[in-house]
């Protein structure tokens, strides 16, 4: 499954262990895409250290035709993209500003339907994360519910308990818009390693517009994104 940046012995070994949803048919092993994509989201955002490193390597690897120069947050977001005044106080009305937010960029094709899909995903599970952010994104991914690949970023006046595992109230909500899967593994990916490895969160909270975050996010990203490969240099024929 190339969209998962997994390689097929990867995808043996989760059916070997039962770690991957799926229906056997006439001696036949089948996958719906549904539910590989909620389970495949939902693993990436409860990998530990060493296996999210391990996974955002793979990931940026497999997306560097889309990101040459490595870096997600300066082709996704911009300030615009930022509201750091949301008055939701309940996981509904965060989820319904979330997607207005984004609703607002002009990129979303039918923000009733996205609407449906981000709170069909939640109740599959919560995105909250340690920590006092959370990932939100819809239940399936396609071309045809946003105009390119784009993430928005929202903060509550106040921490509202959204399911998080550690038990804490979650300020810090992104909204993560993507065409494909490929896309969308990689970037909660690096968001979540971001949030691991670096104060991202504590810049975040203590922002105080959205370029103060946004800034916060470029300068967290660059601490932790591989430099793009060299590209090597064709060699020169000496002259006799």
């Amino acid at each position: 499954m190339p969209y998962l940046h997994v390689e097929r012995r990867h995808v043996e070994e989760f059916l070997q262990a039962g770690d991957i949803p799926h229906t056997v048919r006439g001696g036949r092993t089948y996958f719906q895409r549904a539910e590989i994509d909620a389970w495949a989201s939902q693993r990436v955002l409860r990998l530990p250290g060493e296996g999210l490193d391990w996974y955002h390597r793979k990931t940026t690897a497999g997306t560097r035709e889309q990101f040459p120069e490595g870096a997600l947050i300066p082709v996704l977001l911009s300030p615009a993209g930022i509201d750091l005044g949301l008055k939701a106080k309940t996981k509904s009305s965060v989820i319904r500003d979330l997607v207005a937010l984004a609703d607002r960029t002009g990129r979303v094709f039918d923000a009733r339907e996205l609407l449906e899909s981000v709170g069909a995903r939640e109740a599959l599970g919560s995105t909250a994360l340690p920590g006092g952010f959370a990932l939100l994104h819809a239940r399936q991914h396609g071309a045809y519910r946003f105009d390119g690949s784009f993430v928005v970023l929202g903060r509550t006046f106040q921490p509202i308990p959204f399911g998080a595992p550690d038990g804490r109230a979650t300020q810090l909500f992104f909204l993560v818009c993507c065409q494909d899967d490929r896309i969308h593994l990689h970037t909660l990916a690096r968001l979540c390693l971001l949030a691991k490895e670096t104060e991202v969160v504590a810049g975040l909270s203590a922002a105080a517009d959205p370029a103060g975050a946004y800034a916060a996010l470029v300068a967290a990203e660059l601490a932790v994104v591989p430099p793009p490969e060299p590209v090597p240099r064709a060699k020169t024929r000496r002259q006799p």
